[in-house]
């Protein structure tokens, strides 16, 4: 065995609140973990400014500051947190085999997958400008409707989980505009027709984005075309909502992890177990319908429970 290889009884791959989480698990029941941070450490909730939906903090927190509270948690129980991601991976035998970027080789005996997904933005100037700025650009309703209620906004996307984030938003804003790419929807016709029967949802089919626009702090209205007529106008809002789907981060698992059509890893259900032996998943990378840090969270614990059990049948 090469000087370069490294033995690892529990390996977390990602660093949002599954990632952490498991750690934190991990930490306690002595299976010295090491979590390697990806390449965004911290995860998605490093782009939000605020977080009001996490228990335990009554006035809220930016996400940033509930990560670095997540991580120190994590390192005050002995987990091993290092800067880095995973290129590679070899799961076909009973010893995990990853790699990392710089080279080093991982022998692993438990591994817990939690690299999330991304969320999909037009890819505008504008768009990501606000986004970064965190003054009105989200791809997530129920994690920013709050911070528009009364206001008007405007939302991107045409499929199920745009309708359901759009009747989200009407019940707390003042006015929806829904904007849907081409001239027809892409969601089922129960949830197509539950925004159309709201009142305070207006949809303009077969309109694109063209700017997102704003006084270079926050969003103050949204410019549009109307493909059909070839015309531009505005639409006033302090809200861009974009709902245009996630990928999940599991390319480098596609050869030997099993995933739904859409790249989400499938789970054993009512457990993290996936089809290989030692290998645990947990956050958004296997949850495409709730993808909230408390239920990221939840399954990061069920992991590390579950790889706990996992080492103690082997011995």
């Amino acid at each position: 065995m090469s000087d370069t290889i490294e033995k690892v009884k529990c390996l977390i791959i990602g660093s949002g609140p599954a990632g952490y989480t498991a750690a934190i698990y991990a930490s306690r029941a002595n299976m010295f973990p090491v979590l390697y941070q990806g390449t965004q450490p911290g995860g998605q909730l490093t782009t939000t400014n605020e977080v009001e939906n996490w228990p335990g903090n009554p006035e809220g927190i930016t996400g940033p500051q509930m990560m670095v509270g997540l991580q120190e948690q994590a390192q005050r129980f002995g987990t091993d947190v290092r800067d880095g991601w995973v290129t590679k991976v070899d799961f076909t035998g009973p010893i995990h085999k990853v790699w990392i970027h710089d080279g080093k080789e991982l022998h692993c005996e438990t591994v817990i997958i939690s690299t999330g997904a991304s969320a999909k933005y037009l890819g505008l100037p504008s768009e990501q400008h606000y986004l970064q700025m965190g003054g009105g650009v989200s791809a997530c309703a129920v994690c920013d409707g709050f911070f528009y209620r009364n206001q008007e906004v405007v939302i991107v996307g045409a499929g199920d989980s745009a309708c359901e984030e759009a009747h989200y938003l009407s019940k707390l804003c003042k006015k929806v505009t829904m904007l849907v790419r081409s001239e027809q929807f892409r969601a089922s016709k129960i949830m197509e027709a539950r925004v159309r029967k709201t009142e305070n949802i207006e949809i303009l089919m077969n309109h694109d984005t063209v700017e997102v626009l704003g006084d270079g702090q926050v969003v103050t209205s949204v410019k549009v075309l109307n493909k059909t007529t070839k015309e531009e106008h505005e639409i006033p809002a302090t809200g861009f909502f974009v709902a245009i789907g996630h990928k999940p981060n599991t390319d480098i698992f596609k050869d030997f992890i099993t995933l739904d059509e859409t790249g989400y890893i499938v789970n054993v259900p009512g457990s993290s177990k996936t089809n290989v032996k030692g290998v645990f998943v947990s956050g958004d990378a296997a949850d495409h319908v709730y993808r909230q840090a408390i239920t990221a969270a939840g399954t990061g614990c069920m992991a590390a429970l579950d790889a706990e059990r996992y080492l103690a049948s082997l011995e």
